[in-house]
């Protein structure tokens, strides 16, 4: 009676030893996975391959409303990459931002609008954040409503902003959502 009592008891005590480990994620279930290899808290999957916290598998090109400007998107994306691989911090996001003024807008699926928001991020470049957003907003010509896929949402879309130009933060996305609402 003491053996079996002995066994059962072990069996109970490894089961619960054993429980916590056996419940981590495994390397597919969203855990660090890969074990020893140097990766610390957080560095899980889409971290540390050079895309950042939201990179993911690379978008298929072919799927894409306009194959042609998504390719050369993302060539240029890659190049900005190459240019800023070894900086770092502000250093890193002004030298991506000065990349990002080098792309071909031939190859954009709205050449006219790529070139505008260009001229726009060169007159509002000493500024950042959300002033940086709204002199870019401010800047860009209006859309031409009649070439859009939907001209009725473009004008409703247009409204909006002009109504809402004037505010930031959570004031402007409360605005928009007043426009958008008020019908």
């Amino acid at each position: 009676m003491k053996t079996r009592l002995m066994m059962i008891a072990s069996t109970l005590m490894a089961s619960l030893i054993c429980l916590p480990a056996s419940a981590q994620p495994g390397p597919g279930m969203g855990g660090m996975g890969g074990g020893m290899s140097g990766m610390g808290p957080g560095g899980g999957s889409g971290m540390m391959q050079g895309g950042g916290p939201r990179a993911g598998a690379p978008r298929d090109c072919s799927l894409a409303p306009n194959p042609a400007a998504c390719t050369a998107h993302r060539e240029a994306r890659n190049q900005a990459r190459e240019a800023c691989k070894n900086t770092a911090g502000p250093q890193r996001k002004q030298c991506m931002q000065e990349q990002r003024q080098n792309f071909d807008c031939s190859k954009a699926g709205n050449p006219q609008q790529c070139e505008a928001r260009k001229m726009a991020y060169k007159e509002c470049q000493g500024q950042a954040g959300p002033a940086f957003r709204q002199c870019v907003q401010q800047k860009m010509p209006p859309a031409d409503c009649s070439k859009a896929p939907n001209p009725a949402r473009c004008e409703l879309h247009q409204k909006a902003r002009a109504a809402c130009q004037d505010k930031i933060g959570p004031e402007h996305k409360a605005c928009l959502r007043e426009q958008f609402n008020a019908k």
